[in-house]
């Protein structure tokens, strides 16, 4: 199961058309309240969650999802439960995807070092060694990151390429129309 976690103030459209796409491509994905199971993103719109971080276990993870937003990176930072899913993930070589203002909570881990990285601008100095490309996404191993809200369709695409392969997501790339 892809975890991907949601709290107070993170960006809308970098969680929800995430989930859109790896739901279409039929990956399992469970949205985790960081603080409770209603969470509000940075526009106003209150999602509920599927689950909350004390109904989920490390065993039953596949993998991570961190959407970017504000305050919502600073508040998925400051989860005890986010930072030890991130550790566990990193040291099972699980795949972790970050968007937005979000990758710079695996910069401050170090885990990106001599990583090709992108981010939104003005983030690049939280991303300690990471090569940034400034691309709408970039995968490098295990990593993949994503630029900001704008980029989400990439991001999303990317995720699947990893987890389903290049072809569901040129398949499903063109099922939605969405042309490069």
């Amino acid at each position: 199961m892809i975890y991907m976690f949601l709290a107070e103030g993170f960006e809308e459209i970098e969680a929800l058309g995430t989930l859109d796409i790896l739901r279409r491509a039929k990956i399992d994905v469970c949205t985790v309240g960081v603080t409770s199971q209603i969470i509000t993103g940075s526009h106003g719109i209150a999602v509920v969650c599927d689950k909350t971080v004390t109904e989920i276990s490390k065993e039953e993870c596949s993998g991570l999802v961190l959407p970017g937003g504000l305050p919502g990176t600073t508040n998925l930072e400051k989860s005890e439960v986010v930072q030890n899913f991130i550790d566990f993930a990193a040291e099972k070589e699980l795949p972790i995807a970050a968007i937005c203002a979000a990758p710079s909570i695996l910069g401050h881990k170090k885990l990106l070092k001599g990583k090709k990285t992108t981010a939104y601008p003005g983030y690049e100095d939280d991303l300690y060694g990471a090569e940034y490309t400034g691309l709408p996404a970039e995968r490098d191993g295990m990593y993949i990151t994503g630029k900001g809200a704008g980029a989400v369709f990439e991001f999303g695409f990317k995720i699947v390429e990893m987890l389903k392969g290049f072809e569901t997501a040129n398949e499903l790339r063109s099922s939605m129309q969405c042309v490069r």
